[in-house]
């Protein structure tokens, strides 16, 4: 008998291929890491925006009171007495110098962009920026939109510059006038007749005037200079120029320049020179006085809206 041939094994498996790992399941910022990284960056990006939006349209300032003393009784001139035969007649009485004392705020600077508050307004004093190009401002006509602040023009005040305001603030439903093409003009036409300063005759356009818009006060108009206010519905050259000749640059804190000598005068006083405010000659900012207000310039604060 034969035997059948025995059935060869198969050959071993030289290598066995190793066992594929389950794959490990990710967490869940893994699996959302780049809508993750894109939701952060939009909510950074929202909250810097948002930051950079309150601070442009965060107030620069706010007031406490308007300042309105047109309730005072206007100056009237008494009636001359009877002269007796031989007499010497009295003086004339002249009117007080024009516009009215506002109470000193103090002259403190401010962090810039930061929100002052002003007891008084139109303000006459006060805390105010100290950073260039935003306080003092450039001297010269501010339109309605654009930005010249208290904050900024306060410390021009401070430099002894004058300060006219005009409001938009429409009065029986009528426009301001300084705020039409009409009235932007005037302040045009206005600003190129401005002098030099009185004392330290400073040109137009470096520091003073300012003409800037400012809704919050009684009156159309407001020529301001330190611890001064003159209110006006109406531009009056002549007024506004006696008001700049006589008290520019007396009363402000930080001088420009050294006050002049005082020139020697008669032995004698004059009688125009003699007794009352405002007399011919007498002047409300002679030199280390404070600003004294008229019989008729006792401020009227008016709660503010």
């Amino acid at each position: 008998m034969t035997t059948p041939p025995r059935r060869q094994s198969p050959p071993a498996r030289a290598t066995r291929r190793p066992r594929r790992a389950a794959p490990r399941s990710q967490s869940f910022i893994e699996r959302n890491r780049s809508r993750l990284l894109w939701g952060i960056g939009g909510v950074v990006f929202l909250l810097l925006a948002g930051l950079a939006y309150a601070g442009v349209t965060r107030p620069t300032y706010a007031c406490t009171t308007i300042f309105d003393p047109t309730p005072a009784p206007s100056w009237v001139a008494p009636s001359p007495a009877p002269v007796a035969s031989g007499a010497t007649p009295a003086p004339a009485v002249t009117p007080p110098p024009p516009g009215y004392v506002e109470p000193d705020m103090g002259h403190l600077h401010a962090p810039t962009g930061e929100t002052v508050t002003y007891r008084y307004c139109p303000p006459a004093s006060g805390k105010h920026y100290n950073t260039a190009g935003q306080g003092p401002i450039k001297g010269g006509l501010y339109g309605p939109g654009d930005q010249a602040v208290p904050p900024g023009w306060v410390h021009n005040l401070e430099h002894g510059a004058l300060v006219l305001l005009y409001s938009c603030k429409a009065q029986d439903g009528q426009t301001a006038p300084a705020c039409t093409d009409a009235g932007q003009q005037e302040l045009k036409a206005l600003l190129a007749k401005w002098p030099d300063s009185p004392i330290c005759k400073i040109p137009p356009g470096q520091l003073t005037p300012v003409f800037a818009r400012f809704d919050n006060m009684a009156t159309n108009y407001a020529a301001i200079v330190w611890d001064l206010v003159l209110p006006m519905d109406q531009i009056d050259e002549a007024e506004l120029f006696d008001f700049y000749a006589r008290n520019a640059e007396q009363f402000n804190p930080e001088k420009q320049c050294a006050a002049p000598t005082a020139t020697p005068g008669p032995a004698t006083p004059s009688p125009a020179a003699s007794g009352s405010p405002g007399a011919s000659g007498a002047s409300p900012g002679a030199s280390g006085a404070s600003p004294a207000a008229s019989p008729a310039a006792s401020p009227a604060a008016t709660t503010a809206p």
